[in-house]
């Protein structure tokens, strides 16, 4: 319910008359709602995931590599928090163009790794995590940025929500390990995955325009959807043997931690 004032006048006379102002009750039909807007879960344990790897592993001085994604989006704006508010001193190598605009969006220090080759930790999302800190990641197509960021940094540092977290690759993330290739090439690497590895390899189409996507770096992705356990270690260098092939989605032996997001808001570390 909600209290109105309502002004009637007591006399037919729309010029005199004596005006009285009566309280009255209405049930509003929708009634507005003042109690501060809920995160969404998913939403709430990403941005606690990315909080807590940027204030546990970012120091002062650091060259930081920023990662892509949804959840990476949290870990700018805590870093952008710490700078600005706390005088905290940071370089920024981004892993994608996403990942430049937000740096810059955020008026972070930018530069790349010609300038500053060597980072101090690179922190990025994935698309899945399994008992032993092997990831797959590309969702988004920047998987050989990524790579080269994560590779050129002392700690690489993953964040993701509960839904990221396995036991096994393939458990939660069914849309396969992300391929970069050459254009050129596509077709007989497809054949040769599938011949090889069984499961499909399937051209990444877009959705805003016709034809296939196109990484930052000109390229084709191929997702290939796998069926059963393998050695990760074996599949990743048996994929990057095939020629055209340009990096893999498979990130093994390169994460240091991961951090996990879960649904009652406490953050899990593996």
């Amino acid at each position: 319910y909600a209290v109105k004032m309502f002004t009637l006048r007591l006399s037919p006379n729309l010029n005199g008359g004596v005006v009285k102002t009566f309280p009255i009750n209405v049930r509003l039909r929708h009634p507005q709602r003042y109690s501060p807007a809920v995160m969404d879960p998913v939403e709430s344990a990403k941005k606690a995931a990315a909080y807590r790897a940027v204030d546990t592993h970012i120091k002062n001085d650091f060259r930081v590599g920023i990662g892509s994604g949804s959840t990476v989006v949290y870990a700018v704006e805590r870093l952008a928090e710490r700078v600005h508010k706390d005088g905290l001193k940071v370089t920024c190598v981004p892993t994608s163009f996403q990942a430049r605009q937000l740096i810059i969006q955020n008026n972070l220090v930018l530069s790349d790794l010609e300038i500053t080759p060597e980072l101090d930790v690179a922190i990025d999302g994935a698309d899945e995590v399994d008992s032993n800190l092997t990831l797959i990641k590309g969702g988004g197509g920047c998987q050989l940025q990524e790579k080269i960021v994560a590779a050129a940094a002392k700690e690489f540092v993953v964040i993701a929500d509960y839904r990221k977290d396995s036991s096994s690759l393939g458990e939660q993330w069914t849309k396969g390990v992300p391929i970069e290739v050459v254009p050129m090439a596509y077709r007989p690497i497809q054949l040769k995955i599938e011949a090889e590895l069984g499961g499909k390899a399937v051209l990444r189409q877009a959705k805003a325009k016709a034809g296939p996507v196109v990484t930052d770096n000109g390229n084709f992705v191929l997702d290939w959807v796998f069926d059963g356990k393998f050695d990760w270690n074996q599949v990743n260098r048996q994929i990057m043997m095939i020629p055209g092939v340009v990096e893999t989605g498979l990130f093994v032996d390169m994460a240091k931690v991961a951090y996990f997001g879960m649904q009652d808001g406490s953050v899990k570390c593996r």
